[in-house]
């Protein structure tokens, strides 16, 4: 579960990174870079902010057989 958090939060600034890295090579610019590393922020956050609020979901169903066996444990 942590490394899917972990996954989440940096594939999209790794691949806004690399968009940017890209653009400012192409465009001879500075500044794409910086705003696509925050946009890959923004996004990774909300992807973890939807993994945590589909975790909680599942955490409140009785018949979860994840949390039935490890409650069982």
């Amino acid at each position: 579960m942590v490394s899917q958090f972990g996954i989440s939060m940096v594939v999209p600034i790794a691949m806004c990174c690399a968009v940017g890295y890209f653009l400012d090579r192409s465009l001879g610019t500075e500044f794409f870079f910086i705003i696509l590393f925050f946009v890959g922020a923004a996004a990774g956050a909300w992807n973890v902010y939807r993994l945590v609020r589909t975790v909680a979901r599942l955490d409140e169903r009785k018949d979860n057989p994840y949390v039935s066996r490890i409650r069982k444990e």
